[in-house]
């Protein structure tokens, strides 16, 4: 049996540090650092949201589809998904997947920003998954 309470955790954190940084600019009283930190954590909530996913749809094709010799890397686990049906639209999750290589290995502002571009579709994406996965509907109150 898989355990999906640290996967579930990783998004309610992405999905309320995301909402924090939505907000942030109607909110006068953040200085710039603050902003920056917020911004920060929302890359770095991508990050873990992103690897302990891939992770989970490794055990689930595993485990619950009883797929041999399931690929231990990101992008080729996320082929094998989307050939499976559990995943849609295999050209957006290359996507974050560059994006969180990207963030993994070049500093840039670019870089950066692309992953927070990306992240409020990724969580859309990713709940999905879940749901899936899990076969409930989402709620971000457990």
């Amino acid at each position: 049996m898989i355990e999906y309470d640290k996967l579930k955790k990783s998004f309610i954190h992405l999905e309320k540090q995301y909402n924090n940084y939505l907000s942030m600019n109607g909110r006068n009283n953040l200085s710039q650092l603050d902003r920056e930190g917020i911004s920060e954590s929302v890359v770095q909530r991508f990050e873990t949201c992103y690897d302990t996913l891939w992770k989970h749809l490794k055990k689930y094709l595993e485990n619950e589809t009883g797929l041999p010799d399931v690929p231990n890397s990101p992008k080729p686990v996320l082929r094998v998904a989307f050939e499976n049906h559990i995943i849609e639209d295999i050209e957006k999750w290359i996507e974050y997947a560059n994006a969180r290589v990207g963030t993994a290995h070049d500093y840039s502002e670019q870089k950066f920003k692309e992953a927070l571009d990306k992240t409020g579709d990724f969580l859309k994406d990713v709940i999905s998954v879940y749901c899936k996965m899990k076969n409930e509907e989402w709620t971000s109150e457990k």
